[in-house]
């Protein structure tokens, strides 16, 4: 039987024992042999994140819809019609696409995966936000989907990608503040898997208790003067598909005193490199901030030497 797939043999034998002498010296009967594909055939990424997975374990001929923001790897949106945007879903397109399961993330998509169940679709809404969660993520859609041993071996790289990082990041002569903002109007600070990645790239997250909520409500900065009294080092921004604009975050009143702003110290990281809770945050989001923190460093001691850039 080949690996990944069941079978089903029909053959007509009699009563005899099948371990009889006439059945062993009988050629094999192939009259009736029945193979099914194993996991969903026709799926429906409603986000980014499961797009990428799909197409790094090699099962993206299973994908018939994806998200409007997809852009990893960038041949889905030349290969794939995009059927749903974050909070909104062309729920008739894809419904005709005939999908057998459909993925999305978040609370955020309650709504579209109700209506998609309502018309008898299998929906998976996954809802991970930390480093750990993006691991099982990986190694449950690709179980999901009969992929589990290339999807592990997917996982366990970017756990030693990880590792790789953290040991230049140990190298570092400081540990620099950062503050990590994922929306400016209102101020939003960084989810839980981006402040875990900002201590693995060599830097503290200055808002760590705000880190631990979930939901963006629960992350706003609504008074300026809390990142003012937590004087990062660093600022990141990644303003969910929007520019950042480090002039505009300068300007803020009293922002002058920062350190980061003082010193010149406002980045950004492209939110889909950080704000997609899949492999790019591991992998390129994750290099991204340590070469931020790591240049930092730099004036301020030791450095590491090379970095730790790795391929998947």
């Amino acid at each position: 039987m080949a690996p990944g797939r069941s079978a089903c043999s029909i053959r007509d034998r009699g009563p005899d024992d099948p371990q009889s002498a006439p059945f062993r010296n009988r050629e094999p009967d192939r009259r009736v042999v029945v193979t099914r594909a194993v996991g969903p055939q026709r799926i429906v990424c409603l986000t980014e994140e499961p797009t990428e997975v799909l197409y790094a374990i090699g099962a993206q001929d299973r994908i018939v819809g994806i998200s409007g923001f997809t852009v990893r790897p960038a041949r889905a949106r030349r290969e794939k019609p995009k059927v749903s945007a974050f909070t909104s879903a062309k729920i008739g397109e894809i419904l005709k696409l005939e999908p057998d399961f459909v993925v999305g993330f978040s609370d955020i998509q309650a709504d579209i995966a109700r209506e998609l169940i309502a018309a008898g679709i299998e929906v998976w809404i996954s809802n991970h936000r930390s480093v750990a969660g993006i691991l099982d993520y990986m190694r449950r859609l690709g179980a999901l989907v009969g992929a589990a041993e290339a999807a592990d071996a997917l996982a366990r790289r970017a756990e030693e990608h990880i590792a790789q990082v953290e040991k230049a990041a140990s190298r570092l002569g400081r540990r620099p503040r950062v503050y990590f903002e994922e929306w400016d109007e209102p101020m939003i600070s960084g989810i839980h898997w981006v402040a875990e990645l900002i201590r693995s790239a060599g830097g503290d997250d200055v808002f760590p208790e705000r880190a631990a909520q979930s939901l963006a409500r629960h992350r706003i900065v609504a008074d300026g003067s809390e990142v003012i009294s937590r004087a990062p080092d660093i600022i990141i921004g990644s303003w969910c598909g929007k520019k950042f604009r480090p002039g505009r975050v300068a300007a803020r009143p009293g922002w002058a005193e920062i350190p980061a702003v003082r010193d010149g110290q406002l980045h950004e990281v492209k939110s889909p490199l950080i704000l997609q809770p899949g492999p790019a945050a591991l992998f390129d989001g994750l290099d991204a901030l340590h070469r931020i923190i790591a240049a930092w460093a730099a004036p301020h001691g030791q450095a590491s030497a090379g970095g730790a850039a790795a391929t998947r």
